[in-house]
């Protein structure tokens, strides 16, 4: 499959059938393959996951689905797209033949989401992650850690292919801990680093801690929008 990094959290996966859009609310997409059906996810309804924008890609091809978090309003979607839409909760699984979807709850808002699609499995969290805060009263940091692995164990076992997962430095000498413990508790041939706010050398510092001496090579760099990977 193939794989374009657009924009913070947001990624174009492209399988033998399908077109799957990722927590898109700007940036450049590259061409969109006519024939495969477009799924367009959005995580939750935090403006740098989520607008109003992705409805206008129903302008130009009919064959397309939207997969929202519970947490977005339904007025947001245009009337005329109401019946190509599904709202997913914690816990609720779609299926259509092309996709399953599953949804896990969120630490901050929203949904993450477990997607198979053509025998890949892909995992985007949106902003599910351990937002452990320099600074935070601690027995909120206690609760969101518990919160956290109490979520991931929920996927304990299974493997993607991609992962994409919140690798933000604005939680400095934390930053790490949300990658690190979803790869205790999962697996991924493949993780993708996002929501990092532009700073790409972000990876790098991940690759450089001894916690991800078993997982490092799989670590995947990012220098720019527009990057594409073939996994």
């Amino acid at each position: 499959m193939k794989i374009t990094y657009i924009h913070h959290s947001a990624f174009l996966v492209e399988t033998e059938r399908t077109l799957l859009l990722f927590d898109y609310f700007q940036g450049t997409l590259p061409a969109l393959t006519p024939e495969k059906p477009l799924y367009v996810f959005a995580s939750h309804r935090h403006p740098d996951h989520f607008s109003g924008v992705v409805f206008d890609l129903a302008k130009e091809r009919a064959d397309i689905r939207y997969i929202l978090s519970f947490d977005i309003r339904r007025k947001e979607v245009p009337e005329a797209l109401r019946e190509k839409t599904v709202f997913l909760n914690p816990g609720q699984t779609f299926e259509d033949g092309f996709v399953k979807t599953e949804a896990f709850r969120s630490t901050d808002e929203g949904v993450a989401f477990w997607v198979s699609a053509d025998g890949h499995e892909i995992y985007h969290a949106g902003d599910l992650n351990h937002w452990y805060w320099d600074g935070e009263d601690e027995q909120w940091n206690a609760d969101m850690t518990a919160a956290y692995r109490a979520e991931i164990a929920k996927m304990a076992g299974r493997k993607a292919d991609a992962a994409f997962l919140p690798l933000d430095p604005r939680l400095e000498s934390y930053f790490y801990l949300g990658i690190d413990d979803f790869m205790k508790a999962a697996d991924a041939d493949h993780i993708f680093p996002m929501h990092f706010w532009g700073e790409y050398d972000v990876a790098d510092r991940l690759a450089g801690l001894p916690c991800s001496e078993r997982y490092r090579g799989k670590i995947v760099r990012i220098r720019e929008e527009g990057e594409t990977w073939t996994v």
